[in-house]
């Protein structure tokens, strides 16, 4: 089945075409009849609307910093819906002795008091600052005396040292714009690749060689008018991905000689073996034929000997849940304190297997959280996670220390992505991912009636594979809150949870439950739905516009719900569920509904099985039609009757 990946990376020529004269950088004076506006023009039902918004970078020519310049304009419609409004949130980086400065921070909240309109100033003392790492820290600005019809504007200036990546702008937002601009002025002598990503063309752009600030500049210019709000669909692992958006990377410097940074793919892996906290790191091979575990010495088979290096280097350290490409405290140190970023865990694994014979390279790859790789325009801030690669009899086979639960070619949910940058000491390879291994979950409930009318037993969630790493980590993240969703979900009372990893690495709950909302008593009968809590009470896929974008669901899984009920002494089921099955014409979605009575136990299956890990928009009506089939026959009751 051929899958197709929709997401328009439009090239610079097309983006630029055309220009037309506009005033950038003009901030309208404000407008006291926007204040009286009771919706937005765009969009009836949103709660907020930008009026206007402008983001505008800029090189310093005289010492080099990088000037960010904000200015936004929101009209909040409904003060409820719109909170992401209410505080404005400024991340600050460091690293070193290098860090951003924040300036001139301007901030009001406007609204319309006896026909006039008055602004109130947003006070420093609503102010503070939190520190988010050990490179972030975020200034945050509540807006004070905000209502339904306000208007909140803010404007400020960030420095910063740092020139290698300009931050990435989202041009469509959740929130409908009136108007929104993007501008980058750079030195002529420092170039960059812009990365434009999605489906909407500027209104007016420029792209040009200019005098500005006494010097000759590269500039681009681009703005919007009357972008509708974006809008997200179910099943879409990142819907950034295709959400337009503009970013830049350093290209290359021009001061006395020519120095190229991101020009190609092949460039980025040189810059990347040159630096010591990637390249420099693997040329330690000392490390790692100094820790290579004894017990490989004994392995002739490629795949056994990697495996077997693998379950070491995941078993004996321990990821500090810090991403990136490149090492931070170095390899040695974390040889010493068993802890380490994904860099350090991760080549030190490529370092094992390299001197362990085997042909393994480190695979760059961005996070399904970081946006999708952008092939055609190269750039190493598309990328924030490095996993190791070898190059089998067979093929490539994947590998990520960094979770204990993963195996060769099971990799975490966030790594399956699409692609990754094979970093070969030769050359360069682009490598297309995709999770083939499926994953198992297995509902089951086994439960009887009781004399009092309620229903009691006990109920097992186990996940395997990618779900049970989900699983996994939506514990770890709060315990507390994994065990409330059962109750919370199902509105049944759940006791005596115990989830766990099991040895074969699943992930399992087992718990004891009972209700007395799950009958129905009419005269003589027991109404009761044999799937309990586990029927499909809704349809997913209930989207009634055409379907845009492609369906995720990161991993080919098996749903298995198995519930055995034990029926009443003295009573019998008066008509069996009717049986089921679905499937399309490839095999690759599959439902079947199975209820079968063995003595006095009623046995219902159903079985959901869908065949890839993601499936061009044109499933979306296949996928419609099986989930509702699954919510119609899991909704089938059945009456006991007495004998």
């Amino acid at each position: 089945m051929k899958k197709i990946l929709v997401i328009a990376f439009c090239s610079l020529q097309f983006v630029f075409a055309g220009a037309q004269k506009h005033k950038f950088l003009d901030p309208p004076k404000f407008n006291d009849a926007d204040l009286s506006k009771q919706k937005s023009t765009l969009d009836e039902n949103a709660p907020a609307e930008i009026l206007y918004k402008s983001l505008h970078f800029s090189i310093d020519n005289a010492n080099g910093n990088l000037i960010k310049n904000a200015f936004y304009r929101v009209k909040i419609y409904d003060k409820d819906k719109a909170e992401d409004w209410l505080n404005l949130e400024i991340p600050l980086y460091q690293s070193g002795s290098d860090r951003e400065t924040l300036n001139k921070v301007k901030a009001f909240t406007y609204n319309l008091e006896n026909g006039v309109a008055v602004s109130t100033k947003v006070d420093k003392s609503s102010t503070y600052r939190s520190k988010e790492s050990k490179y972030i820290s975020i200034n945050k600005f509540a807006f004070p005396n905000v209502k339904n019809g306000s208007i909140i504007e803010y404007q400020y200036e960030v420095t910063s040292p740092f020139l290698f990546i300009i931050p990435e702008i989202l041009i469509e937002t959740d929130t409908p714009s009136l108007y929104t601009e993007y501008v980058l002025d750079s030195p002529s002598s420092i170039a960059y690749s812009l990365n434009y990503t999605g489906s909407l063309l500027p209104k007016y752009k420029e792209v040009d060689e200019r005098t500005l600030y006494g010097t000759n500049y590269r500039t681009y210019r681009f703005a919007y008018e009357n972008l509708k709000g974006f809008k997200t669909e179910k099943f879409v692992n990142n819907d950034r991905n295709y959400r337009t958006k503009i970013g830049a990377e350093l290209h290359s410097t021009n001061f006395r000689e020519l120095k190229m940074y991101s020009s190609s793919w092949e460039q980025i892996k040189e810059r990347l073996y040159e630096r010591d906290d990637f390249g420099g790191e693997l040329k330690k091979t000392k490390l790692a034929k100094e820790n290579m575990p004894a017990s490989v010495a004994g392995i002739s088979n490629e795949l056994d000997k990697a495996n077997a290096i693998f379950n070491y280097v995941k078993n004996t350290f321990t990821w500090n849940k810090d991403a990136g490409i490149y090492t931070e405290n170095g390899i040695k140190k974390m040889l010493e304190t068993k802890t380490g970023n994904a860099a350090e865990i991760n080549l030190f694994l490529v370092m094992l297997l390299r001197e362990a014979g085997l042909k393994a390279d480190p695979l760059a790859i961005s996070t399904i959280s970081n946006g999708v790789i952008n092939l055609a325009s190269p750039n190493v801030s598309n990328m924030n996670f490095v996993i190791a690669a070898i190059q089998a009899k067979d093929g490539f086979h994947l590998y990520d220390a960094t979770v204990k639960q993963s195996a060769m070619d099971q990799l975490p949910p966030r790594d399956w992505n699409q692609f990754g940058i094979l970093l070969s000491k030769d050359k360069v390879q682009q490598l297309t991912m995709s999770n083939a291994k499926t994953s198992f979950t297995y509902l089951t409930a086994t439960a009887k009636i009781n004399d009092d009318g309620s229903i009691s037993g006990n109920y097992s969630d186990r996940d395997t594979g990618t779900y049970a790493m989900f699983a996994k980590e939506y514990y770890d993240d709060n315990a507390e809150k994994y065990k409330k969703q059962y109750k919370e979900n199902f509105s049944i009372d759940f006791t005596d949870i115990d989830s766990k990893v099991t040895e074969n690495g699943d992930f399992e709950s087992t718990m004891k439950f009972s209700s007395e909302n799950l009958i129905d008593k009419v005269g003589k009968k027991i109404i009761i739905n044999p799937m309990l809590f586990l029927n499909k009470n809704s349809n997913e896929f209930d989207q009634t516009e055409e379907r845009k974008y492609m369906i995720d669901f990161t991993t080919p899984f098996t749903r298995v719900k198995k519930i055995v009920l034990e029926i009443p002494e003295g009573y019998t089921i008066e008509e069996m569920p009717k049986n089921k099955k679905i499937v399309t014409e490839d095999k690759e979605i599959e439902y079947s509904y199975v209820a079968e009575k063995k003595g006095n136990m009623l046995e219902v299956v159903s079985t959901t099985k869908v065949l890839s890990p993601n499936y061009p928009k044109e499933y979306y009506p296949a996928f419609k039609q099986i989930w509702g089939v699954a919510s119609k026959q899991e909704n089938q009751v059945i009456s006991l009757v007495k004998k």
